[in-house]
């Protein structure tokens, strides 16, 4: 079992920082106002809005601000600004000793994927896949609702229930298991590394943004050559957006793409689960107990829900 961090309370500090690409002073600004409109208080990385290049400041720096986050008790949450490369550039450089001893929630998606999956792999600590900064939708919208709204009832311990709709494609079924994984990519990425995950027994999520067809049947056979599809709880297909096709284009879908993994298997999966590089990303815990229920027919509700002690 995951060792949960504690939820937050009003008049509790969170901090924000930037691990991996540089943001703006908008962006900074934004998590500043939604972290006050919660009632908490925050800190910022003494590096946040520097830029080294694509990155929030050198490795050093970066690095410095979170190990910062990490050590400081007063600090119960680390909400990460935004993704786009850097954070596997610092992983190894951090000292998680004081975290494991106090633990306190890490926020973030896309290339905050290496955080979670160094947590769930090595730490056994539960983190929250969430909208960041750079990408909160405009307060009051329907997006807002689902993302940081998610994103609030997540740290404040308020229950976390997604419903939606099944897809024709969905392999219907019910699974109750762990939920790892995050962004394909970066799960891609580290394999082979200190920071890879084992998702057996586990619901496995994977979205992705950007990315050519062909690429993303690169990636999953990947992982299919190591075993990952093949004892999974079930399987959560999130956004991908922006997918590219080469002058031959590779296949009709994504989806088509994945399907090819999953033949033969019995588990449940999920075919656009609305978590990833969309406005209105849903906010997941990684390492905690999920329940997915995946109906029989299109367009019949589906949910996903997660089990707190």
């Amino acid at each position: 079992m995951n060792t949960i961090p504690p939820f937050l309370q009003k008049g509790q500090k969170v901090a924000l920082v930037s691990p991996a690409g540089c943001i703006t002073t908008a962006c900074l600004e934004r998590g500043i106002r939604l972290i006050e409109s919660w009632g908490l208080k925050y800190e910022t990385g003494l590096h946040a809005l520097k830029r080294y290049g694509t990155f929030a400041g050198t490795d050093e720096e970066r690095a410095e601000d979170f190990q910062r986050a990490l050590d400081n008790p007063e600090i119960k949450a680390i909400i990460c600004t935004r993704g786009g490369y850097g954070s596997a550039r610092i992983i190894d450089r951090l000292d998680f000793s004081r975290f494991c001893r106090n633990p306190k929630w890490i926020v973030g998606f896309s290339d905050i994927t290496v955080f979670h999956s160094h947590l769930q792999q090595n730490l056994h600590i539960a983190s929250i896949h969430s909208t960041m900064p750079q990408t909160y939708p405009a307060a009051g919208s329907e997006d807002a609702l689902a993302a940081t709204g998610s994103l609030h009832a997540a740290l404040f311990g308020e229950g976390l229930i997604h419903p939606f709709r099944s897809q024709f494609i969905n392999r219907p079924g019910i699974a109750t298991a762990p939920l790892v994984g995050g962004n394909l990519s970066i799960l891609y990425s580290l394999r082979g590394t200190p920071t890879d995950i084992n998702p057996a027994g586990k619901i496995l999520f994977i979205e992705d943004l950007d990315e050519y067809d062909y690429h993303i049947d690169r990636m999953l056979l990947n992982l299919a050559r190591g075993g990952w599809f093949d004892h999974l709880a079930a399987l959560i297909v999130g956004t991908f957006t922006l997918v590219k096709k080469g002058a031959n284009p590779y296949m009709k879908n994504v989806w088509e793409i994945i399907s090819r993994y999953t033949e033969g298997k019995t588990y449940p999966v999920c075919y656009g689960f609305p978590a990833g590089h969309i406005p209105h990303n849903h906010t997941l815990y990684m390492g905690i107990p999920a329940c997915l229920e995946v109906s029989a027919q299109a367009g019949e509700p589906s949910q996903l829900s997660f089990m707190i002690p």
